[in-house]
């Protein structure tokens, strides 16, 4: 059997976490066992990004609030090494204004409205939106800064406003209560391959749990992923370039499932949830290294 060249990869993060990326152990173990060296580094460490043969992203969970400084880091290590995902496709996944570029291709998408940060959002434009809404900046990782109110039009009108004194662009999107019953599902693909998907109980019902970088505590157990969830991932893919890692997220609906978030920066993979899918991502980063 050929022992294939050992390739350096950095597996990157963030320096400050107030929780560990749970998927990291797991990738770095099957790296190793695929001749692989892959080193877990933060984003904004000072080092030698030459010295790897690719970087993929992983938790740079505060980019978010540094978004300025990761845009130049994003530029400078693509320069030294393969920045894996591209730097162009971060930067365009790194606002969820990217929803409407997808609805405009014809791909179910949750109802999302684009609150105009000069003009001005009525109690009847909410009310045409919905009783029931989620309120969200469109720049944030994880669940950071998202709000549901129920019937609270001036509640939610107050939010907005504090959202955009603080410099960010609101969404709006209706609460799916289909989420209640059926919750959401992820599908993980590797380079283009589904490798596992998950499902994620509904988050916004009672009282939220929150960590303390702003991350809602989620519940997730493994998914066997439907028909109509495979084909809709397969045409997220389609539209997409290539990329090492991509997390489609649905939520439910009477007329089939509808993409909440198309994750392609930081998503965890959750690799818990299938014996085989940290082996299966770790081929996939070794693939693309090895060209």
């Amino acid at each position: 059997m050929v022992e294939l060249d050992a390739k350096n990869i950095a597996l990157v993060s963030a320096s400050n976490l107030s929780h560990p990326d749970s998927d990291l152990l797991p990738l770095v173990s099957a790296l190793q066992q695929l001749n692989i060296n892959a080193e877990v580094v933060a984003w904004d460490d000072d080092i030698a990004w030459s010295a790897f043969d690719a970087a993929i992203i992983r938790s740079t969970w505060d980019y978010h609030r540094r978004r300025e400084e990761f845009d130049h880091w994003l530029t400078r290590v693509s320069q030294q090494t393969q920045l894996w995902n591209p730097p162009e496709l971060i930067r365009w996944n790194s606002d969820k204004r990217y929803l409407a570029d997808v609805a405009a291709k014809g791909l179910p998408v949750v109802p999302t409205t684009v609150v105009d940060r000069n003009g001005h959002m009525s109690h009847r434009q909410l009310a045409e939106i919905g009783s029931d809404i989620v309120v969200k900046p469109s720049v944030g990782a994880g669940s950071y800064g998202v709000q549901r109110f129920t019937g609270q039009h001036e509640a939610a009108l107050n939010y907005l406003r504090a959202l955009i004194e603080s410099g960010e662009t609101p969404l709006i999107q209706p609460y799916l209560t289909n989420i209640d019953t059926h919750g959401e599902v992820g599908l993980v693909t590797a380079v283009g391959v589904l490798s596992h998907s998950f499902h994620k109980e509904a988050i916004l019902t009672g009282d939220v749990q929150w960590s303390s970088d702003g991350h809602v505590l989620e519940v997730i157990s493994a998914h066997m992923p439907s028909e109509s969830e495979l084909a809709l991932c397969d045409r997220v893919l389609a539209l997409l370039p290539e990329t090492a890692y991509a997390r489609i997220d649905m939520l439910p609906t009477d007329d089939g499932p509808v993409i909440s978030e198309i994750e392609l920066i930081e998503p965890s993979l959750f690799l818990e949830v299938d014996t085989g899918a940290a082996y299966r991502i770790a081929a996939a980063f070794a693939s693309l290294v090895r060209r």
